[in-house]
């Protein structure tokens, strides 16, 4: 009884971490042994037998999701909500008046909807209900919504219905969401669909913006979305890692930190 007991326990106590991975995309190892009062030892092990099942991928220092999963937008849209409005007026500023800007799915470029500049004339496209709602009656925007079947986990209609609308528009700019950037393989998301809309919007458009919060500088996401050349811009935080910055920047990236209004190719070319 007593090792029927025990297994119950840590049947439990997986079940409540997945819940956890699952709403936030990534667990701490620490966090969940203080959380459960257990060594960092047994959360190890249970995140163990967890990505033997396929239920997390291991990291240091604790887990994330499996490639192929992300984290509901509506979660995503309650984290880091200072610093995402930072990254959002920063990259507001970098719109051209009068242009067509498409407005990919994400939480941080719901910011940026939020935080666009006073007087701002826009033609804005978007796939996302939650970015349309922002942006509808706001006074020099023109909005365009993209239908079909809203995927849950995007947020946004990523299905052959939208897909099909967007093949007909050029818009001026695509202001892109992306679960990790890397040096090696630029931006990339966690769904393949998503992925494969994301390149089509970036295929359509002229240029490419995309604000990244630092969490996400350095992690890999499954499905590749942009290489890092001179077609795209980032926003990045202030705390982004200076190393990782200059090699992006020398990869011909036009890339500007969120509390700084030089670019920092401008500002390695003084």
């Amino acid at each position: 009884m007593h090792g029927l007991a025990m297994d119950h326990f840590v049947g439990e106590r997986q079940t409540q971490i997945l819940l956890e991975l699952r709403a936030k995309g990534r667990v701490s190892a620490q966090d969940l042994a203080q959380t459960f009062d257990v060594s960092e030892d047994t959360v190890r092990r249970d995140l163990r037998e967890m990505a033997a099942r396929g239920e997390c991928e291991r990291v240091y220092g604790g887990a994330l999701l499996p490639r192929g999963q992300t984290v509901p937008l509506n979660t995503r849209m309650t984290e880091l909500p200072d610093r995402k409005a930072v990254l959002g007026r920063t990259a507001g500023e970098l719109l051209v008046d009068g242009s067509v800007v498409f407005f990919d799915a994400g939480s941080t470029n719901l910011a940026i909807a939020r935080n666009l500049p006073e007087g701002l004339r826009l033609t804005a496209v978007t796939n996302t209900p939650v970015i349309a709602a922002e942006l509808a009656g706001r006074s020099g925007v023109e909005l365009i919504v993209i239908g079909g079947r809203i995927d849950p986990s995007v947020g946004a209609a990523i299905d052959s219905t939208a897909i099909k609308q967007l093949e007909s528009m050029r818009p001026d700019l695509c202001i892109l969401g992306a679960c990790g950037l890397t040096l090696e393989e630029g931006l990339a998301a966690d769904v393949f669909e998503d992925a494969a809309f994301k390149r089509l919007a970036c295929a359509a458009s002229r240029r490419c913006l995309a604000a990244v919060t630092t969490d996400k500088m350095g992690h890999r996401a499954a499905f590749h979305v942009h290489d890092l050349t001179k077609s795209l811009s980032l926003v990045l935080e202030a705390d982004a890692d200076e190393a990782l910055v200059d090699r992006i920047v020398g990869k011909g990236v036009n890339a500007r930190r969120a509390d700084a209004f030089a670019t920092l190719n401008e500002k390695t070319s003084r």
